[in-house]
């Protein structure tokens, strides 16, 4: 048997053409005894490093068995413009293009083929990344081509007929390649006349082989043979025709579909001999090929940027005349106080990975920069001179920054942060483990003091771990994509990048894709999605093992649902698109593409990465997360609301606000609606037990707040208030423990704790909080004899030691990071203060940021209410662009809310407001607005929304009507706007008329018209087309007593109905939507949604119940549903809420019979009973009214009821009944 090695293989990288793993794909190789393999994916370099990597692993482990390595060879099909990659015109063919197999033999070709294909991205995207002879020419060096498969150039032009095309072809090839060059055969044959597979490829690759053979010996050309591979073993090449499917959106019996030969797998060296043996030699070439790669790393030491130092601090050549390599070595080797030098060979090896003596000159350079800039800080911090222990940690960090290379890092980062600073960009006050050194926070790269809060550097940067520093940096929403710009503009546009990332097909989605290819039955498929649980990261392998019923779906007597769970199994995990980072970002010290493939970035300049982020690090590329969180946006905006409407700059950063009053209590009542990270009504429970009087509460909570550590909280809580004993194993331990009343809340406790019972090393006690947390038993059992025998030389009882170590076992893998704990604290502290303090301010801020979300909005208008703040909407003399605070403490609605009205009109109007006052009138709104700017749409949209109320004496449906005794059908707003340009035209010429005149302009202004008045229901119609939501009023406020009292559960809990499961519950809403179908067997059936006060559902009606309901199936219909949650008759797996009876809210609302108000005596005042009246007098109606008058002192109540006066139950009764907080019941 002749060896063989596979060079022209598609990974599932080859996004929904390739269907294979690597792990796969390398694991077949490896058991078939091939001694390497290539992967060429289409067009891009996506798999590389995980290719690189996975071998890298095997080989590891060949390694430990005395075997030969297996060799990886790094690839891409790539696809050559038929003329250069520039041009881009589809009717000259550029779209598509020549297929090339691309192989780099060694780590220089690598490199080239990494500029390769970037800039077939980057310069020659059309349809496909191309590239072309120019570039092949220029990067040729190191690598070896192949002719591909029928759309090469050659073969592509021997079947066209255009042999001398194909000569040049190969004649350019040689000359560039020399012996890399090589042409590439392929046989797929179809043998089984059964299946449904392409039939025409095989006799087109016979005549193309044919010629190719010929002309590889007049030129003196070797050939090799392929398989084109595309997916694992012969029996996948059903899931991969139906991945061609999903990939072109086209049916499984699609008569015009794309087919392949269904021979594509990757064949062992048997197959490929059988395929192949009567020709041996271009078996044996692919060997050649393999000897002719060398085994190389991709993997690189850190490659720091290069941080622009300030000329006025001195020079790198400075340093190089300061000290000697022998000192530098010294410093670079020792400790923080040049002590315990390293041993020879240690240090060696430090000094190398470093990059050697050269690149240490430009490290200590920088390290001394960043120590000046760090002390500085310090002293600004912490006062001068800077307390002892503090100038100890700061020297410590410095030196353990500077002997691991990382200085440049820290530069960077404290550059660009103080960039955003300046830039009015909100920084957030650190995120994670960085949050724990004083370095950072002396630089200014976080805001927590990490030695007041005992947050430690080791969870950050510590020498045993090595591991490039990771600074997640909070910017608001807003200001990130500035920042972005700015580091792009000082590094380079071609040393910064987004990184990719990859999304692969999930279990359910598996599902979803195979059943519609299959046309299984949505329902069916919709089931089965459903019974995959909602667990992070589930495979259907562990779905079946959680789910049972799914599992018994495999064998199904539907074999539709038995065929597409079992299809679903091989192509789950194909990686399905590729996408952003959300916050992932590189900055390199040399163009990108000379370590890492890029490509563009859908609507951005910034280029993205070809390898995701797991693999960044390894090629030493320095990988950096700029988050938007919109907390901090909406922070921002109302620190801005604040200065507009009481002039006050309050500096929210600072401090001193941490022990405010009016925010703690605003936590232990549970007002914590709209504030960061405690809004939860689980949070606001335990907020109202705890009474939290210090920030160091608030840090417990946020830890503990999180299954497992949950169940500490009543312990916690219970200690806080004296009703548990605060007890500690040993006295010593309440240094650290005190905080948190004896319980060990983070894992910074478990490391102060370890160095102080036992000795622990800074690097020990970060390894046992690793240990721990991943329950690493070889690494526990090493450091437990450690801190027992340390215990006890310090007097500790070893017993209570034991006790100790146990109790961090169990609690330890639950115990949060503290640096990240007390950032995000903060965060939430700084939320809470602002709504304490400056609540209309902070809530129209809150309420600005989520306008798109319906849900929060509605949630966040509710808890304005119950604030007392009045949400109003647009005006056009109060509003601001988006939402507002204004000098009554009320939050008006935005103008740039209203739809169709945009950002330049809305600045333009508010200029004008500003330069010249409030608008009187309409008039006056249409003689000074800007009509670039401002169109009738805007204006239109402006009124529907009710912008124009306050400034107009008339119904808003006036300006949408046409007066009946005009005959030119114009409306009103029409007419108002074609005044108020003539009225600016007439101006206008009146300032710059020779004869003076002034700027009085007398032009007649439009009449009113005379026109029908809309609904309430139309009026509130327009008014949520234009702000999205119901403002001024609700179309169900009249039925608002009804869905209270007689509706427990609102619309949006039918979403989740195994909450509900056995009730009987009624809803109510607004028919929103109807839809009145046909099902396939000619039977009617209809959908309508209805909606409540905070969301909505979408109900279906079958068979009896759509006859019986479906005079209730009408638009703006107001409706009472009640009905029962239980398992569907053909489904028992299944719930459906079953519609048990229908009727009008009217009708309804016309069956109570009485109201019973609940009177305390106190609250009857004269003024009261005046209003009362009032209100009861505009109310007649049918309903009995009685009044309940009580004292609670007294304990004795009088009823009454009014025999003169019955009520209706209309808003304006029981509005004034609920502002008032007064109780009524109905019956």
């Amino acid at each position: 048997m002749e060896d063989f090695v596979h060079l022209h293989v598609h990974t599932y990288y080859s996004i929904l053409d390739g269907q294979s793993s690597i792990q796969r794909l390398v694991d077949k190789a490896v058991g078939d005894g091939m001694k390497g393999m290539a992967i060429t994916d289409h067009g891009n370099m996506f798999g590389i490093k995980e290719f690189y990597n996975y071998c890298k692993g095997v080989n590891k482990k060949r390694k430990a068995e005395g075997k030969e390595p297996f060799k990886p060879i790094l690839g891409c099909e790539m696809y050559v413009a038929r003329r250069r990659k520039e041009d881009k015109v589809k009717e000259m063919g550029d779209m598509s293009g020549y297929h090339l197999i691309v192989l780099a033999k060694n780590y220089n070709g690598y490199k080239n083929l990494i500029k390769l294909v970037s800039r077939a991205w980057v310069d020659g995207y059309y349809m496909r990344p191309r590239t072309d002879r120019a570039d092949l020419e220029r990067y040729h060096e190191d690598l070896i081509v192949c002719s591909a498969c029928i759309a090469g150039e050659v073969p592509s032009k021997i079947l066209k007929g255009d042999i001398a095309g194909a000569r040049e072809a190969i004649e350019w090839h040689k000359r560039v390649f020399g012996d890399d060059y090589y042409l590439e055969l392929q046989r797929h044959e179809v043998k089984d006349p059964n299946i449904r597979a392409n039939r025409e490829t095989f006799p087109l690759q016979q005549k193309a082989n044919k010629a190719m053979m010929e002309l590889a010996g007049e030129y003196g050309v070797k050939l090799v043979c392929t398989n084109d591979a595309h997916f694992v073993d012969q029996d996948n090449a059903e899931a991969h025709d139906h991945l061609l499917c999903l990939a072109t959106g086209k049916d499984l019996d699609d008569p015009k579909r794309m087919l392949y030969s269904k021979q594509e797998w990757f064949k062992t060296r048997a197959e490929m001999n059988t395929v192949f043996g009567d020709l041996p030699q271009v078996m044996a070439n692919t060997l050649e090929i393999l000897d002719k790669v060398e085994m190389y790393s991709i993997d690189h030491d850190p490659i720091m940027p290069f941080f622009p130092i300030p000329a006025e601090f001195g020079t790198e050549d400075d340093i190089r005349r300061k000290y000697t390599e022998q000192q530098l070595y010294e410093e670079f080797t020792t400790d923080e106080n040049g002590e315990n030098p390293l041993p020879k060979e240690e240090a060696d090896k430090k000094i190398k990975h470093l990059g050697g003596i050269e690149k240490i000159y430009r490290i200590k350079f920088e390290a001394d920069y960043l120590a000046k800039l760090a002390y500085d800080g310090a002293r600004r911090l912490y006062g001068d001179p800077i307390p002892d222990e503090v100038a100890e940690r700061v020297k410590f960090e410095l030196h353990i920054m500077k002997t691991m290379g990382f200085p440049g890092y820290f530069l960077i980062v404290q550059d660009f942060i103080q960039a955003a600073r300046d830039m009015g960009v909100i920084v957030g006050p650190g995120r994670g483990s960085a949050a724990g050194s004083a370095v950072a926070y002396s630089l200014g790269i976080t805001n927590i003091d990490p030695v007041k809060y005992d947050l430690l550097f080791e969870r950050f940067l510590n020498p045993d771990r090595i591991s490039l520093p990771d600074i997640d940096v909070d910017f608001d929403d807003d200001g990130r994509q500035r920042v972005l710009e700015w580091v792009t503009q000082k590094y380079g546009a071609d040393k910064v990048a987004h990184i990719v990332t990859f999304g692969s097909m999930a279990a359910k989605m598996a599902i979803k894709d195979v059943a519609r290819v299959l046309k299984l039955d949505l329902s069916e498929a919709n089931r089965l999605a459903k019974m995959v649980p909602e667990t992070p990261k589930i495979t259907l392998k562990k779905a079946y093992k959680e789910n049972p019923d799914l599992e018994k779906e495999r064998e199904s007597s539907n074999p539709l649902v038995a065929k597409t769970l079992h299809l679903a199994e091989i192509l789950e995990g194909s990686v399905r698109q590729t996408g952003v980072h959300a916050c992932g970002i590189l900055i390199s010290r040399d163009p990108l593409t000379e370590h890492i493939p890029i490509m563009p970035t859908e609507g951005e300049s910034l280029m993205t990465t070809q390898y995701d982020g797991h693999f960044v690090e390894p090629i030493g590329l320095i990988k950096m997360d700029f988050l938007g969180l919109k907390t901090l946006s909406i922070i921002k905006d109302a620190v801005e609301n604040i200065r507009l409407t009481k002039g006050v700059k309050i500096d929210i950063d600072d401090f001193t606000i941490i022990n405010d009053p009016a925010t703690y209590r605003l936590y232990g009542e549970g007002r914590t609606v709209g504030t960061f990270q405690f809004e939860s009504a689980g949070m606001q429970k335990y907020l109202r037990e705890l009474q939290p009087s210090t920030f160091e509460d608030l840090i417990a909570m946020n830890a503990l707040y999180r299954p497992g550590p949950m169940d500490y909280i009543p312990d916690f809580i219970a200690r806080k208030h004296g009703r548990s004993p605060i007890e500690y194993d040993i006295p010593v331990m309440e240094k650290y423990l005190k905080d948190t009343y004896g319980i060990t809340v983070y894992q910074e406790q478990v490391m102060l704790l370890s160095r102080l019972l036992a000795n622990f090393t800074r690097g020990e006690s970060d390894t046992l909080r690793k240990a721990m947390g991943k329950k690493l038993k070889d690494k526990l059992d090493h450091l437990k004899p450690k801190f027992i025998e340390g215990g006890r030389k310090n007097g500790h009882d070893p017993k209570v030691l034991e006790k100790i170590w146990g109790d961090w076992e169990k609690f330890a893998s639950y115990a949060f990071n503290k640096s990240h704990a007390t950032c995000y604290s903060w965060v939430a502290y700084q939320t809470a203060y602002l709504k304490a303090n400056y609540p209309s301010e902070y809530m129209a801020a809150v309420l600005s940021r989520n306008l798109t979300n319906i849900e929060q909005l509605t949630l966040y208008m509710n808890e304005c209410k119950r604030m007392g703040i009045s949400v109003m909407g647009p005006d056009i003399n109060e509003s601001m662009r988006t939402f507002s605070s204004n000098a009554a403490g009320d939050v008006r609605f935005g103008l740039a809310a209203v739809k169709g009205v945009g950002a330049a009109a809305v600045e333009s109007i508010i200029a004008e407001r500003k330069a010249n006052g409030p608008f009187k009138d309409i008039y006056d709104f249409v003689e000074r607005v800007n009509y670039s700017l401002v169109n009738r749409k805007c204006l239109e949209n402006l009124a529907y929304a009710g912008a124009f109320d306050s400034i107009s004496d008339f119904a808003r449906c006036k300006y949408f009507g046409v007066d009946l005794r005009d005959s030119s059908g114009i409306t009103f707003i029409e007419q108002l706007m074609r005044y108020g340009q003539r009225f600016q035209t007439e101006q206008n010429n009146a300032q710059q008329s020779l004869f003076g005149g002034g700027e009085h302009v007398d032009i007649q202004r439009p009449v009113l018209p005379a026109c029908a008045d809309w609904s309430q229901l139309e009026k509130l119609t327009k008014e949520r087309e234009m702000v999205g939501l119901y403002l001024s009023a609700h179309p169900l406020d009249d039925y608002k007593i009804i869905i209270d009292h007689m509706c427990k559960t609102q619309l949006s809990e039918l979403e989740n109905l195994d909450a509900l499961k056995g009730q009987e519950i009624a809803v109510a809403g607004m028919v929103v939507g109807v839809q009145n179908l046909m099902t396939k067997t000619g039977k009617p059936w209809g959908k309508f949604k209805l909606e409540d006060y905070n969301g909505g559902h979408e109900f279906a009606l079958f068979g009896k119940d759509y006859e019986n309901f479906r005079k209730y199936l009408f638009p703006d219909y107001f409706l009472f549903v009640r009905g029962r949650v239980q398992a569907k008759p053909y489904n028992d797996k299944e719930l459906e809420f079953k519609i048990i009876s229908m009727v009008q809210l009217q009708e309804m609302r016309d069956t109570i019979k009485e109201m019973i108000v609940q009177l305390p005596i106190e609250e009857v005042t004269e003024a009261f009973i005046h209003d009362l009246t009032e209100r009861v007098r505009e109310s007649k109606g049918d309903t009995l009214l009685r009044l309940n008058v009580y004292d609670r002192g007294a304990q004795v109540s009088l009823r009454l009821f009014s025999k003169s006066h019955k009520v209706s139950l209309s808003q304006s009764l029981v509005g004034y009944l609920d502002d008032n907080s007064i109780h009524y019941s109905i019956a």
